[in-house]
């Protein structure tokens, strides 16, 4: 009896894995979409450095090795299947919490490009956009003030609750923070 429950514990696991990866891969996706072409006068404005950043961030986050990678076959145990899957659930759901974090960003920052292509409409600025220019970077320094950790993992958690996705193991804020310190 006890080894059937491991065996659908570790399949739940595996699944959420695989939802994961997915949520992942999609997301990586959506950011290398997020792109501006800045003239050469605009291209250390604020919203584009953003939108550099976020492309850059999301590269890394690519050339990271995952945890399972040179891990050793679980034998059928189920014991070491089950650590081998919370291993892998830690680091896709710390990947997958960053890249939205760099997705939420990234909106952000075209949000300001869209913004400032319609203020300017064509034209170089000039004094009268001045204001119109501060306020959207007083609002896009806002907009990524807001995108905190606790509210980012809490938006996943969400919709994940509400996709009914099995949640019980995954990992805590603290534990998702300490392995992205870990792969710098």
């Amino acid at each position: 009896m006890a080894d059937g429950f491991y065996f659908e514990v570790n399949d739940a696991r595996a699944l959420r894995v695989t939802e994961l990866i997915n949520d992942y891969r999609n997301l990586q996706h959506y950011v290398v979409q997020c792109r501006a072409n800045p003239t050469l006068d605009d291209y250390y404005e604020q919203g584009y450095a953003v939108l550099r950043q976020c492309e850059g961030e999301a590269q890394a986050l690519l050339l990271t090795n995952f945890a399972g990678s040179g891990s050793q076959s679980t034998s059928g145990d189920p014991e070491q299947e089950k650590a081998q899957l919370q291993r892998i659930l830690l680091d896709a759901s710390s990947r997958r919490f960053q890249v939205q974090k760099t997705y939420l960003r990234a909106v952000a920052a075209l949000r300001w490009v869209n913004s400032r292509n319609a203020i300017l409409a064509g034209q170089r600025p000039q004094a009268h956009h001045v204001p119109s220019l501060q306020a959207i970077d007083i609002s896009l320094q806002a907009e990524l003030a807001a995108i905190t950790d606790e509210r980012v993992l809490t938006n996943l958690a969400n919709a994940d609750y509400h996709a009914g996705r099995w949640i019980q193991e995954d990992p805590s804020l603290q534990s998702i923070l300490m392995w992205l310190r870990s792969q710098q």
